[in-house]
């Protein structure tokens, strides 16, 4: 079971799923700019009805929590990092996500 906290929403599970789910049979993550995870989510899988800016304001939270690190800060790309792929397997306490 994972360890959801107040700041956390569905959105968010959805989000670190979705890039978890592009990891490569390799091991590299694939990093993507918010709209592409948005359009991914909401318009093809149809799995979240939220707004481009809703997804792109979880991803900036998911990366100040640690769960997804932004690859390119000019483009804002993102993907998932080892302490997300932790949260997703039920690795972590509530204590790990809590934000100072």
């Amino acid at each position: 079971m994972r360890a959801r906290v107040s700041w956390m929403n569905e959105a968010d599970d959805a989000i670190l799923e979705y890039l978890q789910e592009l990891e490569t049979s390799t091991g590299h993550r694939i990093s993507l700019p918010p709209t592409a995870v948005w359009y991914n989510l909401v318009e093809e899988l149809g799995v979240l009805d939220r707004s481009q800016n809703t997804i792109s304001r979880r991803m900036n939270v998911l990366a100040e929590a640690g769960l997804l690190e932004k690859t390119d800060s000019k483009r804002g790309y993102y993907r998932v990092t080892d302490f997300g792929i932790a949260y997703l397997e039920g690795e972590l306490s509530s204590d790990d996500l809590e934000r100072s």
